[in-house]
C-alpha cells in the first residue's frame, strides 16, 4: 500500500474519466480521541496495509476528516479495479476501528456525473430509494438537498423506482469531497472500536471452548494486540484440543494478523497437583498454575496482561472468591470482558464471530480431567499456597512455558466472504 502525495491526487481527481471503484472507511470512537487522535489514525493505518498485504491488489491510501478513501492502483482496467474494490471492501471489514465500510464509485466534481453514477448503482434495484447527500466541501454551489433532488430525479428518470424517505429498499449516498464526489449504496457495518494494538499487548488464555475465543475478540475490539496460550491435558490426552485451539486462533487472526499461538502440555502438572492432595482444590489450583505458566510467556510478546473468558458464577470454579484466589496468583492483571454476560449472550457472539462452530467439535479438555467429586467454591488463598509449596510451583510454571510449542498462525485462504459485521 502506498501514500499518494496532494497534489498528484489533486490532479488525477479533476480528470475523472469514468466513476473509479474505491472504498471508504468511516472512522467511529477513533475520530473522538483529541490531541492523540493522529496515533490512532497512524495505528489503522498500519492494520489496514497489514490486513490487504495479502489480497494480491495493489492500494493507495489517502485521508479526510474522519473518513479513510482505498484506491485500487491506478492504471488498472475496469473489470479489475472493480475486483480489486471488492477483495478490500472484504477485507475492511475485520478491521478493528472501521465502523462502516462503504464500497463506492469517485466521479469528477459535478452534480451530473454524480447522478449519473448513482443511475447506474441503482440499476436492477428494485423497490423504493432514498437519497442522502452531503458535502464535506461547503464550497459546492448545490445544497445537499438539492444534489440530492437531482439524483433522485434521474433514478426516476432511469428505472422509475419510487420515493420512500422512511423505509426505502436502498438508499443512495452522495458525498462531495474537496476535488471529487462519492457515490455507494448503503454499506456495511464494520468492527468499529479501537485500532488493534493502541491499547498494548495481551496473552490470552485460549481453551476449546466458547467462551475464551469471544473474550479475546472483544479485547482486539479495544486495541489489545492478543497472542494466544492453550493447555492441552497431553500426553494424557490426544492432540485434538491442540487443533481446535489452532483453527480457533486462525479465525481470530482475521481481526489482527500476525498471531502467535503456545500450546503447553499440562497433563503431567495436573498429576502432580493432585499427587499433593489438591483433593477439592484441584480445579482452582491447575487455573492458578496455568495463569503463572501464561504469565511466563507473556514476557515473550512483551504483554502486559492476561485475557480469560471467566464469567462471573457460571461454573463453580468461578465464584468471586475462586476469581481473587486466581487473581492472586500472578502479578500481571486479569482482564475478563465476559465477567457480567450470561451463557446466552456469550454463544450468541461466538456464532456471530465465527468461532462458535469450531468450539463445538469434539476434544477432551485438559480441565476435565481429574475432576474431583466436589469443586471448591470459596478456595482460600493459604490453602493454594500450602499446595503449591509441596511442587516449587514458580519452578514448574518457568518449566513448563520453557517446553510450550509455538505456532505462527497462518492467515486464512484470500476470499470475497465479508467479516462478521456489528449489530
Amino acid at each position: 500500500m502506498t501514500a499518494v502525495p496532494a497534489v498528484a491526487l489533486a490532479r488525477e481527481r479533476a480528470s475523472l474519466p469514468d466513476p473509479q471503484p474505491c472504498v471508504l472507511l468511516k472512522l467511529g470512537e477513533v475520530v473522538l480521541k483529541g490531541r492523540n487522535r493522529q496515533q490512532f489514525e497512524r495505528m489503522l493505518q498500519n492494520n489496514i496495509r497489514l490486513a490487504v498485504a495479502g489480497l494480491g491488489v495493489g492500494v493507495r491510501l489517502w485521508q479526510r476528516d474522519g473518513v479513510l478513501v482505498l484506491n485500487p492502483p491506478a492504471g488498472a482496467g475496469p473489470a479489475e479495479s472493480a475486483r480489486a474494490a471488492d477483495l478490500i471492501a472484504g477485507r475492511m471489514r475485520s478491521v478493528m476501528g472501521v465502523a462502516r465500510v462503504c464500497r463506492a464509485v469517485r466521479v469528477a466534481k459535478d452534480a451530473r456525473a454524480a447522478a449519473e453514477a448513482a443511475g447506474e448503482l441503482a440499476s436492477g434495484r428494485p423497490g423504493p430509494f432514498a437519497v442522502k447527500a452531503r458535502r464535506r466541501d461547503k464550497r459546492f454551489p448545490m445544497s445537499s438537498a438539492e444534489l440530492a433532488a437531482l439524483i433522485g430525479s434521474r433514478i426516476q428518470e432511469l428505472h422509475g423506482n419510487p420515493v420512500n424517505l422512511r423505509e426505502p429498499a436502498f438508499t443512495i449516498h452522495a458525498e462531495v469531497d474537496q476535488s471529487e464526489i462519492f457515490v455507494y449504496v448503503d454499506g456495511h457495518a464494520g468492527q468499529g472500536g479501537l485500532p488493534v494494538g493502541m491499547s498494548g499487548r495481551g496473552m490470552v488464555l485460549l481453551s476449546g471452548g466458547i467462551d475464551s475465543p469471544v473474550a479475546a475478540y472483544r479485547m482486539m475490539r479495544r486495541g489489545l494486540y492478543c497472542g494466544f496460550v492453550h493447555f492441552s491435558g497431553m500426553p494424557l490426552t490426544g492432540p485434538e484440543s491442540v487443533y481446535k485451539a489452532y483453527a480457533l486462533a486462525r479465525r481470530l487472526d482475521e481481526f489482527q494478523r500476525g498471531s502467535r499461538l503456545f500450546v503447553v502440555a499440562f497433563g503431567r502438572a495436573q498429576q502432580q497437583l493432585a499427587s499433593a492432595g489438591s483433593g477439592r482444590l484441584q480445579v482452582v489450583a491447575q487455573r492458578r498454575l496455568m495463569l503463572r505458566t501464561a504469565q511466563v510467556l507473556a514476557r515473550r510478546l512483551r504483554a502486559e496482561a492476561l485475557v480469560t473468558g471467566d464469567s462471573l458464577g457460571q461454573v463453580s470454579s468461578q465464584t468471586l472468591a475462586n476469581l481473587a484466589a486466581l487473581d492472586e496468583a500472578v502479578q500481571l492483571p486479569i482482564l475478563r470482558p465476559l465477567v457480567g454476560l450470561d451463557k446466552s449472550e456469550i454463544m450468541a457472539e461466538a456464532r456471530r464471530i465465527g468461532t462458535f462452530e469450531v468450539s463445538q467439535l469434539p476434544d477432551q479438555d485438559c480441565c476435565s480431567l481429574l475432576l474431583p467429586r466436589q469443586v471448591e467454591t470459596r478456595a482460600r488463598v493459604a490453602d493454594l499456597r500450602r499446595i503449591e509449596a509441596r511442587l516449587d510451583i514458580g519452578e514448574l510454571a518457568e518449566h513448563l512455558a520453557a517446553g510450550a510449542q509455538e505456532y505462527r498462525v497462518a492467515p486464512e485462504t484470500v476470499t470475497a466472504r465479508p467479516a462478521p459485521a456489528r449489530a
